[in-house]
């Protein structure tokens, strides 16, 4: 980077002091994990109610298959990032566990092929 060690650690801390870095991790291959199968399911929860939704974040964050719950404006109040060890693990989950829930009142599943790029995210203009 052309700067110091010294400098380049203090400029980290004061990122992470003011929230620009939020953390450290590791890019693990879901396969290493046993996790072959990626699926973002788009889920739709009745009646949208903050109880209701708040029921559903709980719940969908808390099952193993889960990787990512988001919250979503439009025709889907959820997308949730499944994995699965295969198509019938993934099968059983959306069977026994996303479709036992009495607030969902629909969901469609697609599945992953290929995560084909990365980018980590660069400044807009005017931010």
């Amino acid at each position: 980077m052309g700067v110091a060690p010294s400098t380049c650690l203090e400029r980290t801390r004061l990122l992470r002091e003011r929230g620009v870095i939020r953390g450290y991790h590791a890019d693990i291959a879901p396969s290493a994990l046993n996790r072959g199968v990626q699926a973002p399911a788009s889920v739709q929860v009745c009646p949208l109610s903050r109880t209701v939704i708040d029921a559903f974040k709980a719940f969908a964050a808390g099952l193993p298959e889960v990787t990512a719950v988001f919250m979503m404006a439009g025709s889907d109040d959820f997308v949730i990032h499944v994995s699965a060890q295969d198509n019938d693990r993934l099968h059983a989950f959306l069977v026994d566990k996303l479709s036992q829930r009495k607030e969902i009142v629909g969901f469609r599943t697609s599945i992953i092929f290929q995560h084909l790029a990365k980018h980590d995210p660069a400044p807009l203009p005017g931010a």
